[in-house]
């Protein structure tokens, strides 16, 4: 079982008086190693200090960003993936889950428990809308009159989002995630966030800047566009910088800055679900463009995430899933299997969690593949269609312009997260221009929650 440890608590350097406004930036993929490559975030922490960031598993964006903004694991908040699988409506929820999924309270709720007056901003992570903070800002569809939907985003108050395209233009959702993903989506984040700041100086404002994800994954986190898109990212982060010294010109603001996971070299794939299939455990049925996943008649099945899976078993047989766990044990590609109360192990002991969890080795990641003929994939298997497929896929990123389709090829991948973190290389880094933050050289993810809140005086719960 895991166990969370609580932090003892930090006499501020100041004495008594905490300050008032924490920016926390949230940067997926920044490995301790980067740190001395961004010159314009060393600035930002200057005369603070850095932790190691231990990331618990599932190291992947959903659950690690509900560990940091609650303090829990996902048996107790329910994020256990970066999808879900509802049983009761044979429903997969792929990257559209709301604030409302999350069970327990996030950093911002508890600001408004212990004072109503502290207000909180979040920016573009992947479980805000609707969410108890004051500002929110996050890609979300707007749908039309005609029934079509327009993908830009969501803003609380929800006229922000008038204000902000009037300053900025829309938001370039198209180089937010595949194959144009570039650093516009992450600049729009940063000077959208500026704007924010510059109006209402919340005093706590989360910030997701994602864009050292596409490159360490589609050629290698130590590639040279890896290490091209570090300079592009520092650049943003020394203008996002800048703006909020103005905007916060008048308040003492401390800079927090957290890697999510690290992004590590893969050179496997594993399909669970074609193993299951081959095992006589998953259906499908044909449609004019394909074979298509039959969750609800499937024995078993596999929602794959990076580098684990959840597999769900109808009606949790307990005959099946001892097939399936026969299946995957000792399999290339798989660290673990891990059957009913033995996902208590990493917290995923939860109602939402697949009957069977798989657990990837290092250096491979799980395809959401089920089928054995190219000839038979789904349309959406060729298109970036993140929504309709059962399992992430960032062979996306890999797009082909001139067939305008992507290859059928998870070779290609270079980079993946999501195992769990045993190792140096699979640690992230925290940083903090404030010195006296970190008692210890090492800190897990759900550490974050209280070490913000206490910024304001406040024990979390």
């Amino acid at each position: 079982m895991v166990r969370q440890r609580s932090l003892p608590p930090i006499i501020h350097p100041h004495g008594d008086q905490m300050p008032a406004h924490v920016a926390f930036l949230s940067v997926p993929g920044l490995r301790p190693a980067d740190v001395a490559r961004m010159p314009e975030l060393s600035r930002l922490v200057d005369g603070g200090e850095r932790a190691a960031l231990v990331p618990s598993f599932p190291a992947v964006t959903w659950p690690v960003q509900a560990n940091m903004l609650t303090g829990k694991l996902p048996a107790q908040h329910g994020v256990i993936a970066n999808g879900f699988y509802w049983r009761d409506k044979a429903d997969v929820e792929m990257w559209t889950a709301a604030n409302d999924k999350i069970e327990a309270p996030q950093i911002w709720d508890q600001l408004h428990q212990h004072d109503p007056q502290l207000t909180s901003a979040v920016w573009f992570p992947m479980l805000s809308k609707k969410c108890g903070a004051d500002y929110v800002c996050m890609p979300a569809p707007i749908h039309n009159p005609d029934g079509s939907e327009s993908l830009w985003c969501y803003t609380q108050p929800i006229d922000l989002y008038g204000e902000l395209r009037d300053a900025l233009g829309h938001f370039p959702l198209q180089h937010f995630w595949g194959p144009l993903a570039n650093i516009k989506a992450t600049a729009w984040i940063a000077e959208s966030a500026a704007v924010a700041a510059n109006r209402f100086q919340p005093n706590f404002f989360y910030l997701y800047l994602p864009h050292l994800d596409y490159a360490a994954q589609r050629d290698g986190p130590d590639s040279d566009a890896a290490l091209a898109a570090l300079t592009e990212l520092d650049e943003v982060i020394g203008q996002l910088g800048r703006a909020f010294g103005e905007a916060y010109a008048a308040h003492d603001l401390t800079w927090l800055v957290a890697s999510e996971y690290v992004i590590t070299p893969v050179d496997h794939v594993t399909y669970p679900n074609r193993t299951l299939r081959d095992a006589g455990l998953l259906r499908v049925r044909e449609e004019a463009d394909g074979e298509h996943l039959d969750v609800a008649s499937s024995p078993a099945w596999a929602l794959v995430d990076h580098q684990f899976s959840h597999v769900f078993v109808k009606d949790a047989d307990r005959p099946t899933v001892a097939r399936v766990a026969d299946a995957f044990h000792g399999a290339p590609g798989i660290a673990e299997v891990l059957v009913g109360p033995e996902r208590g192990k990493y917290g995923l002991d939860h109602p939402r969690s697949g009957e069977v969890v798989l657990v990837s080795t290092p250096n491979s990641w799980q395809a959401y593949y089920w089928w054995t003929d190219d000839a038979r994939a789904p349309g959406f298997a060729r298109q970036v269609d993140i929504h309709r497929k059962p399992g992430y896929d960032p062979v996306e990123l890999h797009f082909d312009h001139a067939t305008k389709s992507i290859p059928l090829d998870a070779t290609l991948i270079k980079g993946s997260h999501g195992a769990p973190a045993t190792t140096s290389a699979q640690q992230g880094v925290i940083l903090s221009s404030q010195a006296g933050l970190f008692e210890t050289p090492s800190l897990a993810d759900t550490d974050v929650a209280a070490l913000v809140l206490r910024q304001f005086g406040i024990r979390s719960r």
